[in-house]
């Protein structure tokens, strides 16, 4: 899953420098994500994984890292398996 984040985060993100020299841990807006694209990034995250992110999950810890993001797909993932 890793590898398709990194790739709607370089299509949507807008970093100014490679998604490959960013490691999945490293914090995404350090690196350069903006409020702007990480918008962005959720819409192509929600359509890439086929989910809808809850209000809950709409913040700056959601999409701090690649890390980060994979566990929020997972958990909304989750959560609708239960549901």
């Amino acid at each position: 899953m890793n590898k398709a984040i990194r790739d709607l985060v370089a299509k949507f993100g807008k970093l100014p420098g490679s998604i490959d020299k960013v490691a999945d841990d490293a914090d995404l807006y350090a690196a350069g994500l903006t409020s702007f694209a990480s918008v962005q990034l959720m819409l192509g995250l929600e359509e890439a994984f086929d989910i809808e992110f809850p209000d809950n999950l709409l913040n700056r810890k959601s999409f701090a890292s690649i890390s980060a993001i994979a566990r929020t797909v997972d958990l909304i993932r989750d959560s609708r398996k239960v549901a």
